[in-house]
């Protein structure tokens, strides 16, 4: 048994550090040797699912098992890993499908130097239709320039309003 406040820290840590996981993944597997399921993605195809969602599956293994193995050997910390991993995967669905893809219509705008600056830094990884010269391939953590690009533009457009 691990104190909630360590299992808070676990849960926050794994998070974050998810985010690295889901960047080399995504640039190396992604863009890889599982480029097959990913391509669709990048290149279009008609229909609302594409063999990229298959990564959605990939990707909660290691929360479903960090959950599952944690509770059945009361080993929590894996517990709250577990949840720290669904959580970022949540996050990154929100984010990634809804809010910048809108395959989904339940976020319209929102308008924050960060979310302009996530959805600019997404736009520019798709603007590589192939698997070769990517850039961008995490979510949550934007290069500064886009961020800054963003603010710039935020500050325009409330100008102007």
């Amino acid at each position: 048994m691990i104190p909630t406040w360590a299992g808070i820290l676990v849960f926050i840590a794994t998070f974050f550090l998810t985010e690295f996981a889901a960047w080399s993944a995504h640039k190396f597997a992604m863009h890889g040797f599982m480029w097959y399921f990913h391509k669709d993605h990048h290149q279009g195809q008609p229909g609302f699912f594409e063999r990229n969602d298959v990564f959605f599956l990939i990707f909660a293994v290691p929360s479903w098992l960090g959950i599952m193995l944690g509770l059945m050997y009361k080993q929590y910390g894996f517990v709250w890993m577990g949840f720290g991993i669904m959580a970022y995967g949540f996050t990154y669905f929100l984010i990634h499908d809804v809010f910048i893809h809108r395959r989904f219509k339940w976020i319209r705008e929102i308008n924050t130097p960060y979310f302009l600056a996530i959805r600019r830094a997404h736009k520019m990884h798709h603007k590589h239709i192939n698997k070769e010269d990517g850039e961008c391939f995490g979510l949550l953590i934007v290069p500064f320039k886009y961020y800054n690009e963003a603010r710039k533009t935020y500050k325009q457009n409330k100008a102007v309003k």
